[in-house]
């Protein structure tokens, strides 16, 4: 029965329509379904064809909705002494750990947020989730205990997990893939920059007024980001806003069964599929896999060194609780530099490639632009590591974060817009590479300073730069040559 089950749970998987790109799908075999599909194409209702204001607006709103989260995750960084302070706590594996738990909650979010945003709309997830947060950062402000703020950080952690899930599904919902890389840019630079702003906040949020009114600062920022999306934010995913407008019209079951087939499957069918797609995925997509490995290792290295800068640039630079917030800009401007570089240059090298392959663009073009970001990661995590081992100036080993920044979204670019492309269900391809994305980046900080302490800050981070470099060199490449034939013998894939 369970096999039958899964069976039946894949046929419907390859009937569904190919909705994320809106692409049309070859001769029609159903006249009623050729005509559905020629008018969706031309209706001012898809995504595609809304205007330009209007795609961009929502692209701005979908990374507000995306940084909020990412600037909560890492805004009490430079507040960890005092919460150490607060609770005392003598465990450093403690201290980490009200930091890092946001991140294992963030892993598991995707697995439930992301399928959800394909079953019922992606926007009412946006909003709903964010205002679960503004509770959730409150009750951390108000913890009486490290229990009870390390639950609510869980908490957080799960809600905020929602646009970082899906908001990828929603740039490919309103943009073709040739223009998509400069719209994918400024949607990342949220997630990016949300992680280094919010330690420079916090650190002078921290000295100013204490632990507590960075979190209240957090629930203040979640509701200025409904304020903003709730009245600006529309449906973009095409099945659902179809299917909306085929119930309002009063069309028959087949005319839904056309936009939908998964319509045709029982109700819990119809649910398994859905919330068991990204697992699938991740553990049947070889690539998908890899990729999404390749960017949970940056992702940790990322948030290790939100576990350690406090130590380092405190301790060893003589930084006040305010001024090591700083600490991180370097971070920002690697990502400021790589996403004014990176937008331009992955749209370029889509289209040259395409060019030469009579006009057809695939997802392995994408690669390129990852190859260039997998030598920067390295470079960065050397630099970083010995010129702290050796205490040079500050400003050194800031200048070696801002190289991994660069690199890291050079990678975090090409690796979401090759999800996105390849995948049927985008939405479900990012959630699952968050998940993995997610675990490490709470793992690592978790063993960061007993590392460091055993290895130092110079062959820590080689070590770091060694593994990225077994990852980030040959299988980017072995995808560039190999990534379509594999793409074809799978269901998932476009």
């Amino acid at each position: 029965m369970a096999r039958a089950s899964m069976s039946s749970s894949r046929s419907a998987e390859k009937r569904t329509q190919d909705s994320d790109t809106h692409e049309k799908e070859g001769p029609a075999q159903d006249s009623q379904k050729a005509a559905t599909e020629d008018d969706w194409e031309s209706d001012p209702d898809n995504a595609r064809n809304w205007s330009r204001r209007k795609k961009w607006t929502t692209v701005v709103v979908v990374a507000l909705y995306t940084m909020v989260p990412t600037l909560g995750s890492s805004m009490m960084a430079p507040g960890l002494p005092n919460v150490a302070s607060k609770y005392n706590l003598h465990s450093d594996t403690l201290v980490s750990l009200t930091l890092s738990i946001f991140l294992l909650s963030f892993a598991i979010g995707p697995l439930f947020l992301a399928p959800l945003s394909e079953m019922y709309g992606r926007t009412w997830v946006y909003h709903i989730t964010n205002i679960f947060s503004i509770g959730f950062n409150l009750g951390c402000a108000f913890s009486p205990n490290v229990n009870t703020l390390i639950g609510f950080r869980f908490l957080f952690g799960f809600t905020g997990a929602a646009p970082l899930a899906i908001g990828g599904g929603s740039i490919g919902d309103m943009f073709a893939p040739h223009e998509r890389a400069s719209a994918m840019a400024i949607y990342t630079l949220g997630p990016l920059m949300g992680p280094v702003i919010g330690p420079v906040a916090g650190g002078y949020i921290t000295q100013a007024a204490g632990i507590k009114w960075v979190f209240i600062a957090i629930a203040c920022t979640c509701s200025l980001a409904s304020v903003i999306g709730i009245p600006l934010l529309r449906e973009t995913y095409a099945p659902v806003i179809r299917r909306r407008k085929a119930k309002r019209n009063g069309d028959s079951e087949k005319a839904l069964e056309a936009i939908d087939p998964l319509q045709s499957v029982g109700v819990w069918e119809y649910i398994w599929i859905n919330m068991s797609r990204p697992v699938v995925l991740l553990c049947k997509s070889f690539i998908c896999f890899i990729l999404s490995l390749y960017m949970g290792f940056l992702y940790g290295v990322y948030y290790l060194m939100f576990a350690t800068f406090s130590s380092l640039f405190i301790d060893v630079y003589g930084f006040g609780t305010g001024a090591g917030g700083l600490a991180y800009l370097g971070l920002g401007v690697g990502f400021l530099i790589a996403t004014l570089a990176s937008a331009r240059f992955a749209d370029q090298t889509y289209q040259y490639l395409a060019r030469k392959n009579g006009g057809k663009g695939t997802p392995e073009m994408r690669m390129p632009v990852l190859f260039v970001g997998s030598l920067f990661v390295p470079i960065g995590l050397f630099w970083y590591g010995w010129s702290a081992q050796a205490k040079l100036h500050w400003i050194m080993p800031i200048i070696g974060t801002g190289l991994f920044a660069v690199g890291l979204n050079a990678i975090y670019l090409p690796i979401s817009l090759y999800l996105v492309d390849a995948f049927k269900y985008a939405a479900s391809a990012l959630g699952a590479a968050a998940v993995l994305r997610s675990i490490l980046g709470f793992a690592f900080p978790l063993f960061g300073n007993q590392m460091f302490d055993a290895l130092g800050m110079g062959g820590g981070n080689s070590l770091l730069g060694g593994l990225a470099i077994v990852l980030g060199i040959p299988f980017p490449v072995w995808i560039y040559y190999k990534g379509e034939s594999l793409r074809a013998k799978s269901d998932f894939t476009r």
